[in-house]
């Protein structure tokens, strides 16, 4: 949250992988012609049948109509984050045999190779081509090879690509056997709505297909899988199946897990439809000081912005109020409390919120842990607050190399501030309001990169928040992303949205709803979160921050989540009426655009 306005900060997308790519491209030489006895035996290899036969990273390819290069189906891939759009098939071959793999691709740096050869793995690969272009490698099996698989791929950060009319010409081989079914199924860590599983493997297998019930929930790769959009307190029966070219095993013996209590509003009651917003009440800018009895009741949640360190990693969060000489027109500390407790017996909340702009905090140890919470209980206990704003803002999450799995995380700033949070709702019980104003880059950026990625080179914060918002989902009463002062992000239709309109606002709190793939792996899926969990936030006027959007494109996003309408190009994954509303910077600076914002939630949810 900016104290200025407009902001000068703008947060950009983290920058793609080096371009320093692979320097030699593998075997180009073509092969000699095919003995007569040669077949084609690539499955599909038109993609006529869609993706029948192929298996891509990330659900990253799809067959479309144009381009295509033979017949009326082309593959197209388009490589997020840390995945590079590799689609592959497992083929039968015979041992001590000679194969030539072909396809003709389009694109920025598109890649066809063979693995599991049993010789010298090939691959080659072409840049930049914006017409079709036949790839041509060549290979000879191992004396015990009777697999190998074939695929494409694109690069990190770049364009989807395209395939069309793959082949692989050679002996045949062995018809595929179907495997046998997985064994080992165990279920892990349960929240509110995530179930996570794991097994063990079954030989010859290329995916698994996870049955909640009779009902097929996922498709994965590896061993693993997080099952998202479950119910609270509910039991649940799983069971998985292999899969390969030839179909799909039986099924696994079933396991059950429960979901955990939903947790209500993971905090004090809150409306059905609720309006956060932020009081400057430590400083004052251009909007001017609002008092906090002035504070008009369209208003349910009302964060005191800031309490701020005492320096970055000292865990000391101090808070006091607007200076006179700053704010001519502040209250006394008395009138401040008496007003607090006012707003409180009317129903609303009133939390501190810590960060800002300016508050950087990093709980680099258990010191600052510690003392974060001390200093954060004082600043509740003294004001009679109903609760913690967490907005972490700048260099205040960052990930360190290695730490790759959010719903495991190493990193000790983001450790130390899951384990304070936690020891704050234990401390002030069910009643405690926890809420969090994260950036996009903190968290939707997440979808395409996590932390300094698999090979290093990323923004370490990219998507930091997630370990956090996950740890707490069931403690946390509210998340509202800050939808402004945003790059543009890509969405769960692999487009790019850019902020001011409701499209930017539709497709960022789908992702939350929906839950995503982080960095594109299919077995680390950010769950979805309740709708009732969610807000949306704007600035309240263009002079609040960049990105401002008007009434009527608010109103058309509220539309489109909550009835499924108005919802333009984007296709959401679902109709959410239980959304819990808006939240905006904020309070002062509504009031200074006369009461735009504000006046247009009342009349959207009739109050």
């Amino acid at each position: 949250m900016e104290r200025t306005g407009p902001p000068a900060r703008f947060t950009g997308l983290v920058a793609a992988f080096s371009a320093a790519l692979l320097a030699a491209g593998g075997l180009t030489a073509l092969a000699p012609s095919a003995a007569a006895a040669d077949v084609d035996l690539a499955r599909n290899g038109g993609f006529e049948s869609g993706l029948d036969g192929w298996s891509c990273t990330g659900g990253s390819g799809a067959a479309v109509g144009t381009p295509a290069h033979g017949g009326t189906s082309a593959l197209k891939a388009t490589p997020a984050g840390g995945d590079n759009a590799k689609c592959s098939q497992v083929v039968n071959v015979q041992p001590d045999s000679t194969y030539t793999l072909s396809s003709w691709v389009q694109g920025s740096y598109v890649y066809l190779g063979a693995e599991g050869t049993g010789t010298t793995d090939v691959h080659t690969w072409t840049q930049s081509s914006a017409d079709w272009k036949q790839l041509t490698t060549t290979f000879k099996t191992g004396p015990a090879t009777k697999q190998v698989t074939v695929y494409t791929h694109g690069w990190y950060g770049t364009p989807a690509y395209y395939a069309d009319d793959l082949t692989l010409v050679g002996p045949g081989g062995a018809p595929v056997e179907l495997p046998a079914a997985p064994t080992g199924l165990k279920a892990g860590t349960a929240t509110a709505s995530s179930v996570d599983l794991s097994w063990t493997g079954s030989t010859g297998a290329t995916g698994y297909n996870v049955y909640r019930g009779d009902t097929k929930v996922l498709s994965v790769t590896g061993t693993s899988a997080t099952v998202t959009g479950l119910t609270a307190s509910t039991a649940y029966s799983f069971r998985v199946a292999a899969t390969n070219s030839a179909g799909e095993s039986a099924r696994s013996a079933a396991v059950s897990a429960t979901t955990t209590a939903g947790g209500g509003d993971g905090g004090g009651k809150l409306p059905a439809h609720a309006l956060v917003g932020y009081l400057h009440a430590s400083f004052a800018n251009g909007s001017g000081y609002t008092r906090m009895a002035d504070v008009p009741d369209s208003w349910d949640v009302i964060d005191l912005a800031f309490g701020e360190p005492t320096s970055v990693t000292s865990g000391d969060i101090r808070f006091s109020l607007c200076p006179v000489t700053e704010c001519p027109n502040v209250e006394s500390v008395a009138e401040f409390k008496a007003a607090i407790k006012a707003k409180q017996a009317a129903g609303k909340k009133v939390l501190i919120s810590i960060g800002g702009q300016n508050g950087q905090v990093q709980l680099t140890t258990t010191a600052a842990r510690d003392t974060f919470v001390s200093s954060v209980s004082k600043i509740i206990d003294e004001y009679g607050l109903d609760g913690l704003d967490i907005d972490f803002e700048g260099h205040s999450l960052s990930l360190n190399t290695g730490d790759t799995d959010f719903r495991n995380p190493t990193t000790p700033v983001v450790v130390n501030l899951i384990s304070a949070v936690k020891t704050l709702k234990a401390k002030y019980g069910e009643k405690f309001v926890l809420t969090m104003a994260p950036e996009t880059f903190f968290v939707q950026l997440g979808y395409q990169y996590y932390g300094s990625g698999p090979w290093g080179g990323q923004d370490p914060r990219a998507g930091a928040y997630l370990p956090v918002i996950h740890a707490l989902r069931d403690d946390l009463t509210l998340l509202h992303v800050q939808d402004y002062n945003s790059g543009s992000i890509m969405g769960l239709d692999n487009q790019y949205h850019s902020m001011g309109g409701a499209d930017f606002h539709i497709a960022m709190t789908d992702m939350l709803l929906t839950g995503f793939p982080v960095a594109g792996d299919q077995t680390k899926v950010f769950p979805a979160l309740r709708p009732d969990q969610v807000a949306i936030g704007l600035p309240a006027s263009t002079q609040a921050g960049n990105g401002h959007t008007s009434p009527a494109e608010v109103t058309k996003a509220l539309n489109c989540l909550t009835k499924k309408t108005d919802c333009g190009s984007y296709t959401t994954h679902g109709t959410w009426p239980q959304l819990r509303g808006l939240m905006s910077w904020s309070i002062n600076w509504d009031r200074f655009n006369n009461g735009e914002f504000s006046k247009n939630f009342d009349a959207y949810f009739g109050s």
